[in-house]
């Protein structure tokens, strides 16, 4: 995943709460909080202060530790104003100074002079790269919301879609039911992250909620337990659930392998046409069965056709040596 797919955030995102754990203190630059934030990878410039200054990724936050303050202090004092003038003057989106270190008096001037702003907070380097970094992933990765529903299906991480009223609620009821948790229904919030993985989310109001026509809004949790829900889970493959319409051409022997596109990452893709009579719970089940025996290297459609193929071949083979 690129640096460009990334939804570009601000500097101020950084003060909304999640990294509350950090004590993030704002020494100065205060009016540069609106500075965007491109990359969710954050950045030690260590190399910059040592004049290498192509090293610097234009809008990361930067993250001064204790060895770039040592470094710094045994800089002749007009090399070290020179250094930290330049690196400022780059594209930074801020500066955070770990561990509880006061921030140079020359980092003070700069970043106020030039807008940037400059933080403070009593975490190791190491916690606040691995905190900040987390958060800048989630804040930025793109995302879409979808009308559809996502449950854990024995470990598989079903998308499922259908047009409205063709009984997705129910269908997600029913393998919760059975035992599958669901993560969410009626709206799914995905984000792409780093490697392609998509990972589906509930909306925050209707975490847990199902709404069902004939009886209204239920909550899962509730009546079922804790175990059968979940908060997020990656999702592996999407059914969409269709109106039978006679005449249709259906996969009957799944060798073609459609795929659906999310944001960008293509995903196995089943088509489960609703007719009275089918439990497409149990069709579900059985489709992210299927879908774990393929991860595990075993594909029952193929196999029946090399079967068939090689049955053929013999026959063919037989025949060939009775014409002779």
């Amino acid at each position: 995943m690129r640096d460009e797919d990334f939804i570009p955030t601000t500097v101020a995102s950084l003060r909304l709460g999640e990294l509350d754990d950090l004590l993030l203190k704002l020494v100065t630059g205060d009016d540069g909080l609106s500075r965007v934030i491109a990359r969710p990878r954050v950045q030690k410039p260590g190399l910059a202060f040592a004049g290498y200054y192509e090293y610097i990724k234009p809008w990361r936050v930067q993250i001064i530790g204790a060895s770039e303050t040592k470094y710094l202090e045994s800089l002749p004092p007009r090399l070290r104003e020179k250094r930290i003038r330049d690196v400022s003057g780059l594209d930074i989106s801020c500066f955070i100074v770990t561990k509880g270190i006061t921030p140079l008096d020359e980092f003070r001037v700069e970043c106020e002079k030039r807008s940037v702003p400059l933080f403070s907070t009593t975490a190791m380097s190491s916690t606040t790269i691995t905190r900040t970094t987390y958060f800048l992933e989630e804040t930025m990765a793109p995302r879409v919301t979808m009308h559809s529903g996502l449950l854990d299906v024995y470990g598989i991480g079903v998308l499922l879609l259908g047009d409205s009223g063709i009984g997705k609620s129910e269908c997600a009821l029913d393998l919760v039911y059975r035992g599958h948790r669901l993560i969410a229904d009626d709206l799914v919030i995905v984000k792409r992250h780093p490697n392609d993985v998509l990972l589906g989310y509930s909306n925050d109001m209707l975490r847990h909620h199902m709404e069902l026509r004939g009886i209204g809004i239920i909550d899962i949790k509730d009546l079922f337990g804790v175990a059968s829900t979940r908060d997020v889970k990656p999702i592996d493959m999407v059914v969409k659930l269709e109106k039978w319409v006679e005449g249709t051409q259906y996969d009957r022997l799944g060798i073609t392998g459609e795929t659906y596109e999310v944001l960008g990452v293509s995903k196995p893709y089943v088509r489960l046409p609703v007719a009275s009579g089918r439990n497409l719970a149990l069709l579900v089940e059985v489709a992210a069965r299927n879908h774990l025996m393929k991860l595990q290297g075993y594909d029952s459609a193929r196999e029946f056709t090399r079967r068939i193929d090689e049955q053929i071949a013999r026959q063919g083979e037989a025949l060939t040596n009775t014409l002779k």
